[in-house]
């Protein structure tokens, strides 16, 4: 009998949680990387000007994301008119690499561990891997900041996302939201070179994240009561801070996560060496501590682990006709 989309995302959550992202095995992200390179230099030899390359980054989104989900669903059903077994094995497969949780949880603890070690220029090096604000200067209050800035923010596009998408339509749908979130990687950004052509890829990234940043904002809630946290500050947080950052979506976790902690996120941040100040989140109750890193990878592990939760339940019992 065909497993349930609740017990093929169960599954391959449990698979992320044992392997992470080792580098030894293909990644589709890779592929898409590439894809959408070879796109942007494609086009933008054919056209200059800030309305073309509006038409040409819409484009480019629409092959990607579309073809993320083509070549997933008829790969999924070639396979499976192999074998049943075969082809749910490859859907739990590509559903797990869509999700982050341990290698976002192992990164935050590399930033962790040098802290802790006194070692700030390692630090410096390693929260530059996660984020892309400049960290050169930072002092250790600043690269904890940003380590918990980041972890709170990918709960959304790094797990929650891409389990949504994948209980509601399967690998190919949690494939697609996992192009749409490469495309805003690498081509979203306000700057000179991207206002034009990433532009239809930004919009899909927020609009696609729309639903699943608010259902983080419950989870977060549950796991901030279920850690002993107080969940009504950081529903005050979410309440009062979330509409202050520049993104629709992510300054729902992030003011979730400061509430639960008590600490204050955002601030001067620097990118390519300009200063970009960030709305506050949450109150500055406590001071921000590497400890806080720990107590945000736990706050991602439980809301990501209720998602899962909550999807099985959805689709119990584990088996469908």
């Amino acid at each position: 009998m065909p497993l349930n989309a609740g017990c093929q995302v169960f599954l391959a959550y449990l698979l992320d949680l044992a392997l992470g992202d080792p580098r030894w095995l293909p990644h589709p992200v890779v592929f898409m990387g590439r894809a959408i390179e070879f796109l942007e230099r494609l086009f933008r030899l054919a056209f200059k000007n800030p309305a073309p390359l509006r038409a040409a980054g819409a484009l480019t989104a629409f092959v990607i994301v579309g073809g993320s989900w083509l070549f997933t669903f008829f790969l999924l059903q070639w396979s499976s008119s192999l074998n049943q077994w075969l082809g749910q094995a490859i859907s739990i497969w590509f559903i797990y690499t869509t999700l982050a949780a341990r290698g976002l949880a192992g990164a935050a603890k590399e930033v962790y561990s040098s802290l802790i070690k006194g070692d700030l220029a390692e630090a410096r090096r390693k929260v530059g891997w996660i984020v892309g604000r400049d960290t050169d200067q930072m002092d250790g209050r600043n690269v904890t900041r940003a380590t918990v800035e980041t972890v709170a923010e990918n709960i959304v596009d790094g797990i929650i996302s891409p389990i949504f998408y994948a209980l509601i339509g399967g690998a190919p749908l949690a494939m697609a939201y996992r192009a749409v979130n490469t495309l805003d990687s690498m081509l979203g950004y306000k700057n000179e070179r991207y206002i034009d052509f990433g532009r239809a890829s930004a919009r899909l990234d927020d609009l696609a994240n729309y639903i699943p940043a608010r259902l983080t904002g419950l989870l977060l809630l549950a796991a901030s009561f279920l850690l002993r946290m107080p969940p009504k500050r950081a529903l005050t947080a979410v309440i009062r801070d979330s509409r202050r950052h520049p993104s629709p979506n992510s300054g729902i976790p992030e003011a979730a996560v400061a509430g639960s902690l008590g600490v204050r996120l955002g601030g001067l941040n620097y990118y390519q060496g300009r200063e970009s100040f960030r709305a506050y989140m949450g109150e500055d109750l406590v001071p921000l501590e590497p400890v806080h890193i720990l107590q945000t990878v736990k706050l991602m592990y439980l809301t990501s682990a209720l998602m899962v939760l909550a999807g099985m339940l959805v689709f119990y019992p584990g088996f469908t006709d």
